[in-house]
């Protein structure tokens, strides 16, 4: 039931986000930038997307590696490519990732370490993205910078801050009294330290994963500048990035509904303060979440071609069993004297 609820508040969460945009800037700002969305722009975007997620899906092998599982790279961009369709076409935006995770950990015999696999190359790739984002915003001074600090330093920022802390250790505690009363691990604390101790014995692969996160951040990038320049933005490439990287970021953030929300909101907010004009913001984050869902087309054929092999598969399963039981109790037998005394035994 609270899984449910929580699924039914983040949907929500995001829909009311865009509707406050749909309210505040009308529908211009979501449909003038999918007008201009050409051929060019699409297959520029496709190929883009096959850089990011031949490489996401090489960092998902490295850490599946790392924590003592085999994943084939084609196998890998296979399930990656259905993860990327599915949460771009579910709300949430993250079951495709519990799908990848579920299935890979089914497939090697070991559920919960299939999903800290797909836990920590997401991970992996968000704190790369954090770390950017960072840099990115100090190193260089703009009206976002200003406006972000104002913003984190009030006191509402403060008491969320406070809210999630206190979420946070409230669920400690109380998964160390669970496990206690349970004699397991409890969770998060016995599961943290298995997840910590998997990620030290696979310090030597984190250099790879970290390279691979950088492409696949600069491929995002990259996505979000050519939107933005279908949307109609001619600001500098070096005014944009911090601001791309901003909406990036609130793509993190669980409410959305298929990655839709709060990229949008940031992106509006962003252009807006940066004086190129909220409406500007808008159209490049739906551009990019247009493009974002072309890329994501090719995981529609493997879902396609694996619901096709399970039923081709259930399909030779019955032909089996319908032979089985045709079979004439003469010709059973006939095999059991066979296999138990040879040839000689056949009748004439």
């Amino acid at each position: 039931m609270k899984r449910q609820l929580w699924s039914w508040l983040r949907m929500l969460g995001g829909l009311g986000i865009l509707l406050v945009l749909l309210w505040h800037l009308g529908s211009g700002a979501f449909l003038d930038g999918l007008r201009r969305i050409d051929a060019g722009t699409l297959l520029a975007g496709l190929g883009i997307g096959v850089l990011t997620t031949v490489c996401s899906a090489w960092r998902w092998c490295l850490v599946a590696r790392g924590l003592g599982l085999r994943l084939p790279l084609g196998r890998a961009v296979a399930d990656y490519y259905r993860a990327l369709f599915l949460n771009a076409a579910l709300p949430g935006g993250v079951l495709g990732d519990v799908n990848r995770a579920v299935r890979h950990g089914r497939a090697t015999g070991d559920v919960g370490r299939g999903v800290r696999a797909v836990v920590l190359e997401r991970v992996a790739g968000q704190l790369v993205l954090l770390a950017v984002g960072t840099v990115a915003l100090a190193a260089r001074p703009s009206p976002v910078r200003t406006a972000l600090g104002r913003a984190l330093g009030t006191p509402a920022a403060g008491a969320v801050g406070a809210a999630v802390a206190a979420a946070v250790l409230a669920a400690v505690l109380l998964g160390r009294a669970r496990g206690r009363r349970t004699g397991a691990g409890g969770w998060p604390g016995g599961r943290l330290r298995a997840a910590l101790a998997e990620v030290r014995r696979a310090a030597a692969l984190w250099s790879g994963v970290v390279a691979l996160s950088l492409v696949v951040l600069a491929g995002y990038v990259a996505t979000f500048l050519l939107a933005a320049r279908v949307a109609g933005v001619r600001a500098p490439v070096a005014d944009l990035v911090p601001l791309v990287l901003l909406a990036l970021l609130a793509m993190a953030l669980p409410l959305n509904v298929g990655g839709w929300g709060p990229r949008e909101g940031v992106a509006a907010w962003a252009f807006g303060v940066a004086g190129l004009g909220a409406g500007q913001g808008l159209a490049t984050a739906v551009v990019y979440g247009a493009l974002v869902l072309a890329a994501s087309l090719p995981g529609a054929g493997v879902l396609l071609g694996t619901v096709r092999w399970v039923r081709v598969g259930q399909t030779l399963d019955r032909v089996r069993h319908v032979r089985a039981a045709a079979r004439s109790p003469q010709l059973q037998l006939e095999e059991r004297v066979l296999a138990q005394h040879g040839p000689a035994h056949r009748r004439p």
